[in-house]
């Protein structure tokens, strides 16, 4: 019997990226290197695009706020990648901050502009297929076997009937209440403000990527007293990256 062929959408949808994915705000994020590592494993000819406008900036405008424009081409033979054929998705993203919402063009950096690019053609990629459940909402790719709900074991309750006492038997007198133990007095965190989170994101920035810095970031978090919009700043302003 002829094995049928998947296509590049039914192949790369059925990669589990789970492991590589990473939460900010509230929003599931998934590694872009990771990502297009994944496409050139299985397809070795593909490439991406980053589209220019007219002055050969790499976003656009309308004058008040700014986006990126991707694309991602897919070659799943090499002939087809030598006469310049492929599959492309194009994937348009606005450049935004840490609480996802468009930044005003007069404040737009060279950095907001390429996380912006790296976003986008993670979201290229998952337009082909790779990881595109994360954006759906799904826990697992298409064709991953979930797992059955293991349900525990009741234990036979015993048939053996109890012999009940005739003796009275006086009701046992509740023990006294011991007296109850003075608090530890909390000692209080210092609160971050606008003037010392500076100081913060250097020291954990000062450690070298990966466990260590996500280590000193948690000291951060837990040593103090985080008000809600400094705390994500907090996070857009340490690199994880």
């Amino acid at each position: 019997m002829e094995k049928v062929q998947k296509s590049v959408f039914e192949t790369l949808n059925a990669v589990n990226c789970n492991e590589h994915t990473e939460k900010k705000n509230g929003l599931t994020y998934l590694s872009w290197a990771w990502a297009w590592a994944e496409v050139k494993k299985r397809y070795p000819l593909s490439y991406y695009k980053i589209y220019e406008d007219e002055n050969g900036r790499p976003y656009f405008t309308d004058g008040r706020t700014c986006w990126v424009k991707t694309g991602v081409v897919v070659a799943p033979a090499p002939e087809a990648a030598a006469q310049g054929f492929g599959i492309e998705h194009i994937e348009y993203l606005p450049v935004m901050d840490y609480n996802n919402r468009s930044i005003p063009l007069e404040k737009v950096t060279s950095t907001d502009v390429n996380k912006s690019i790296q976003r986008s053609l993670t979201k290229a990629c998952a337009r082909h297929g790779l990881g595109l459940y994360i954006y759906a909402g799904e826990d697992l790719p298409d064709g991953e076997p979930e797992k059955a709900e293991e349900k525990p074991v009741e234990t036979p309750k015993s048939t053996r009937t109890k012999k009940t006492s005739t003796k009275e038997e006086k009701p046992a007198q509740a023990p006294a209440p011991a007296p109850a133990a003075s608090p530890a007095p909390a000692t209080a965190k210092k609160v971050v403000t606008d003037q010392n989170i500076k100081k913060i994101v250097d020291w954990v920035c000062a450690a070298p990527e990966g466990e260590e810095r996500l280590e000193r970031m948690k000291k951060a978090e837990d040593g103090y007293e985080w008000p809600g919009q400094l705390l994500n700043a907090f996070y857009a302003m340490v690199d994880l990256s």
